[in-house]
């Protein structure tokens, strides 16, 4: 049975381990980040964002400065697609931003169907069933202030 995650991530609950869900590629146990099977590219966050002013002339330049902020591009090195994106402390590890318990959702997922891509569209039901009732908008409509306009300009 495999879950899917995220846009590029899913898990493979038999063989416990994440995937790639656009080429498949197995990329780390799900009982560990799944960011250290993957391509780490490290860019100075200048790089990325663009001082607003000049850095030979000012220190401080409305911009992430490197001595504070690194940015960390994790990569499938199956098909190159990227997973993440990470703005970081220089020298800080990796966030383990995802943490499951697998044993509990294996058992989850024991009696449902295997779901291959997300349901998207108006078929998707959100909830349950709809039983509050909406107020009336008391925002007034573009017909309501051309005559309250109108109204004025006649006082």
């Amino acid at each position: 049975m495999k879950v899917l995650f995220s846009e590029y991530l899913r898990i493979d609950l038999d063989a416990e381990t994440w995937e790639c869900r656009r080429c498949d590629h197995e990329i780390a146990s799900a009982r560990t980040n799944y960011k250290e099977g993957l391509l780490v590219y490290e860019r100075n966050p200048r790089e990325v964002h663009k001082p607003v002013i000049d850095p030979e002339k000012y220190e401080y330049t409305f911009g992430p400065d490197p001595k504070f902020c690194t940015i960390y591009e994790f990569y499938c090195p199956g098909c190159g697609a990227m997973v993440e994106v990470e703005y970081q402390v220089p020298g800080h590890l990796p966030v383990h931003d995802i943490d499951l318990d697998i044993d509990a959702l294996k058992a989850q997922w024991r009696s449902r169907d295997e779901v291959t891509e997300p349901p998207i569209g108006p078929d998707q039901k959100i909830g349950g069933d709809h039983h509050h009732h909406h107020r009336q908008s008391t925002s007034p409509t573009p017909e309501d202030l051309r005559r309250a306009i109108a109204k004025e300009r006649s006082n």
